[in-house]
């Protein structure tokens, strides 16, 4: 397993994942040193997160590969679907999966997502429009949806 770690704009970034793809992008609350030579297998995801924050990329087209259960790897395949700058509710991404009371159950996969904006977990919100339970925490969810939105100059939240 190769690790980096870059800085974006919602702080330092831990990648990890080797010729099988990207296993794990996570948001760290500490300042960490900065990967000098990134690793030949995780070059394309950096590249690729820069040009999201940077806003030319919109979708991300990267061999990727989350450990998870059976369950957990189908809402996070269902979370691929959302659109950049669409949002949806756990609960309609419960009836997605086809299971309406499997709203918890669909809300705690969502948060042990290891492929921090890859799959954008940060795009499902409360079924009232309200920002809910982000791993990262919820000025980043905010950060990241304002990023998203084709309205620039006002603010979502």
């Amino acid at each position: 397993m190769e690790t980096c770690i870059i800085k974006s704009p919602l702080g330092f970034t831990k990648i990890i994942g080797d010729i099988d793809g990207v296993n794990s992008v996570t948001i760290l609350n500490s300042e960490e040193k900065i990967t000098d030579i990134i690793p030949v297998e995780l070059e394309d995801c950096v590249i690729q997160l820069n040009e999201y924050f940077d806003g030319s990329r919109k979708q991300f087209d990267l061999k990727i590969n989350p450990q998870g259960t059976d369950f957990q790897k189908k809402v996070w395949n269902e979370l691929l679907t959302i659109p950049y700058g669409k949002t949806t509710s756990y609960l309609e991404l419960s009836k997605q999966l086809g299971d309406v009371k499997a709203i918890r159950a669909v809300a705690n996969a969502n948060g042990k997502n290891p492929l921090w904006i890859i799959i954008p977990c940060h795009r499902v919100i409360g079924s009232d429009g309200s920002l809910t339970g982000y791993a990262g925490g919820l000025h980043r969810k905010k950060w990241l949806l304002e990023h998203e939105s084709p309205f620039k100059q006002q603010s979502l939240f």
